[in-house]
């Protein structure tokens, strides 16, 4: 199957880009996590924190808002200890006001699908060398989710977050998924 130029041969990530990568995505749940693991990953590779996202479900309580909204310093002092993670302590601190910031939101599914009009937006790139780190979406995305007052959501992780909710369909035009995915 032809992929896009960034999936490695690891099962892991072909799985992610097959299976989830740019599929829309409106269950809140599943949104709040994917806005965290981009954060997480900032610096790093997404490999590596797709390696490391079942422990995230483990010691983030499956990402429920609520409840990580209440984690206490302690809490996150007893996961810089946790080598299954990527131990950070600003954005483990971020995970707790991003969650804070979400609960403050009406409709944060509906509000983060504003920024591109509701619908999908196709891009068709051709693949390596001109798929954008940042489009004025993800900088509009970043502005207002930091006056939300979030936190680790640049417009590059606001743009990785687009692509990985499937808000944006970067598939290159030589992956099998652009077209299944309503690339022309």
């Amino acid at each position: 199957m032809p992929r896009c130029f960034w999936c490695t041969d690891d099962p892991l990530y072909m799985a992610y880009h097959d299976d989830e990568w740019g599929v829309p995505l409106r269950d809140p749940q599943g949104l709040f996590e994917l806005l965290l693991l981009e954060g997480f990953q900032a610096g790093l590779s997404w490999l590596t924190v797709l390696k490391k996202r079942e422990r995230y479900r483990q010691v983030l309580f499956g990402f429920d808002v609520q409840r990580l909204a209440q984690m206490s310093d302690a809490e996150i002092e007893a996961l810089m200890q946790d080598p299954g993670i990527i131990r950070n302590r600003l954005k483990l601190k971020a995970a707790r006001q991003n969650a804070q910031a979400w609960q403050r939101l009406d409709d944060p599914v509906g509000w983060l699908w504003s920024f591109v009009g509701d619908q999908p937006k196709i891009n068709r790139f051709s693949g390596r060398g001109d798929v954008p780190a940042v489009t004025p979406e993800a900088e509009a995305m970043s502005k207002a989710l930091k006056k939300a007052g979030f936190t680790f959501v640049g417009p590059t992780i606001c743009y990785a977050f687009m692509q990985a909710s499937g808000m944006v369909m970067d598939h290159s035009r030589d992956c099998d998924r652009h077209a299944e995915l309503g690339g022309a």
